[in-house]
């Protein structure tokens, strides 16, 4: 987009369209002269005015984080290399070469500047994706006074998207000394029937404005922005029939893991597996504290069961390399006795290990096994979806289910952690962990139901006990890991050339697991603290006002 340009979009069928910029056209004819500008790309009193026909392609993650925040990434394309765009709440531009619109980017692949300064930390480690390309031709008009001096330019550009064509952009572009003129012809536009401002994400007025164009050509190609969450979208009201709610909230998760398996298998970036894990996850806890109200076989239940236990196996390995991986520079750094370099061999050996466990969790995730899983949950769910509701009787309710499963949740995790002493053994927190992620999913999957201050103070305090709780466990399971795979080097030593695996890395390793042990006693040190807010008085409060509040 261009600074400076008062912009406009024509509205309607596209049966209207040029007659709605004929009007126009009309009207500004009364006020100035309307002549073609033949000299190309023109120098308005705020920077370039583009002409001729330019191709846009877009950029965001899958979990669409620019647009949530209010940015739009556009590559546009030029003869010779193109340039990336951000607009929206912050505005940068830089030319690259070599950029290819049909591929992804990590953040760490962004070409340096000021638009990859803007981005990157924003989406990593997430992997910019190509959303939409289309093609446009602008045509420049001067309008003169009566003195025959050009007082503002006229933009009219005619996007499309292959076959499709998309609405029409207006703009007009001030010149310097003739600013209010230009707003005059800018009035007589927006006057014209059929034409409205186009507001950026800013509020802003611009030409081709990147929100709604982008919306339009999304809509063309049968999608919508920020079409994928990670939160657990489901339809479901209090009263709807607790089967039917159920059924709903698992093919909601079963949406989210299904949309994340092609970029697992392509391996586009980390996130990816790690939705997919949570959308497992959650189904598991789902089909635990909420399956026997879905009306399931003993048999079934037990089956589907053990098949997403099964999946969430299949994609640990390469997780926890993952985990590895993501934290291994901040790892590094905090080395005091050895040096950040004594680790290379370590990295090389997690990289190499990946590869392998990539190759075989892909091939689990196109087994016959999966495809199966995958196609008979479906077919359960939305059979019990598709059941019409009994009439008569007393059937249990959503929000009663809602209320009853919570409660108990959250009573078990008060009873569970009152009884964890000093002397508790690790696997004690381990537990207590395992029943706050599933106090935390039943919360997440009825947060329709429940008042929205209740549910965000309830999750606050939960959410405080679960960091303290993770960091106990994940640290002990990371020590656990680097003890094992600090093994697993010395049984491959063919991985460094047939040499053996230098002191210098093995010692690094042991300075890094003392640390973790550290930062385990840390969070140990403080869970009487937190636990005590979760489950104290004021923790009590919140979750009798969330249980009696629900709608």
């Amino acid at each position: 987009m261009t600074p400076g340009l008062a912009g406009f979009m024509v509205t309607g069928d596209e049966a209207v369209w040029d007659d709605v910029l004929d009007e126009m056209l009309a009207a500004l004819a009364g006020a100035f002269e309307v002549v073609p500008d033949r000299g190309g790309p023109a120098s308005g009193a705020q920077g370039k005015v583009p002409a001729g026909p330019r191709r846009h392609t877009w950029f965001d993650t899958f979990d669409w984080r620019l647009y949530r925040a209010g940015l739009f990434l556009e590559y546009v394309a030029a003869h010779r290399g193109g340039d990336l765009v951000l607009t929206g709440g912050s505005s940068a531009s830089q030319q690259v070469t070599g950029w290819r619109t049909t591929r992804t980017y990590l953040a760490e692949e962004l070409p340096d500047g000021p638009v990859a300064n803007q981005v990157a930390g924003l989406i990593y480690p997430r992997a910019l994706l190509p959303l939409v390309t289309i093609a446009s031709r602008t045509t420049v008009s001067r309008l003169l006074n009566a003195d025959g001096k050009t007082i503002a330019r006229l933009l009219i550009e005619r996007p499309v998207i292959g076959e499709a064509a998309l609405p029409p952009r207006v703009a007009i572009a001030e010149v310097r000394g003739y600013l209010g003129q230009a707003r005059r012809a800018a009035r007589i536009i927006a006057l014209t029937p059929g034409v409205e401002p186009a507001p950026d994400a800013a509020g802003a007025v611009q030409p081709a404005s990147a929100g709604p164009l982008l919306d339009d050509a999304l809509a063309a190609i049968g999608r919508r922005a920020c079409d994928y969450s990670t939160k657990v979208d489901a339809k479901i009201t209090a009263g709807m029939p607790a089967p039917k709610a159920v059924a709903a909230i698992l093919l909601a998760l079963l949406d989210a893991l299904e949309a994340n398996v092609d970029g697992v298998l392509r391996d586009t970036d980390t996130e990816f597996l790690h939705d997919l894990r949570v959308a497992v996850r959650r189904t598991r806890a789902a089909i635990k504290l909420l399956g026997d109200a879905l009306g399931l076989s003993d048999a079934d239940h037990d089956r589907f069961a053990a098949e997403f236990k099964w999946l969430g196996d299949l994609t640990t390995p390469v997780r926890d390399l993952d985990v590895h991986l993501l934290g291994f520079d901040a790892m590094a750094r905090q080395l005091r006795a050895a040096k950040g370099d004594d680790l290379v061999p370590f990295r090389a050996f997690l990289e190499e290990r990946r590869v392998r466990e990539v190759r075989l969790l892909a091939r689990g995730l196109r087994s016959q096994r999966f495809g199966e899983l995958m196609r008979q949950w479906r077919a359960a769910l939305g059979k019990i979806a598709g059941r019409s509701a009994k009439r008569g009787g007393q059937a249990l309710t959503a929000g009663e289910l809602a209320v009853g499963r919570t409660g108990k949740a959250f009573r078990k995790v008060s009873r569970n952690g009152a009884a964890i002493t000093p002397d508790s053994p690790p696997e004690s927190l381990h537990d207590l962990r395992k029943r706050c992620k599933e106090l935390r999913y039943a919360l997440e999957f009825f947060a329709p139901l429940h008042d929205k201050a209740a549910y965000s103070a309830v999750i606050g305090d939960l959410k405080k006990l679960q960091d303290c709780l993770g960091d106990f466990q994940d640290t002990e399971v990371q020590i656990e890991e680097i003890r094992a795979l600090a093994a697993a080097m010395l049984d491959a030593g063919a991985a460094f050339g047939g040499s053996t695996v230098p002191a210098g890395t093995l010692l690094a390793m042991g300075e890094l697991t003392a640390g973790l042990a550290e930062s385990q006693q840390a969070a140990r040190a403080v869970f009487e603290s937190r636990f005590a807010v979760f489950a104290g008085p004021d923790g009590q409060r919140h979750m009798a006002m969330l249980l009696g509040g629900n709608k």
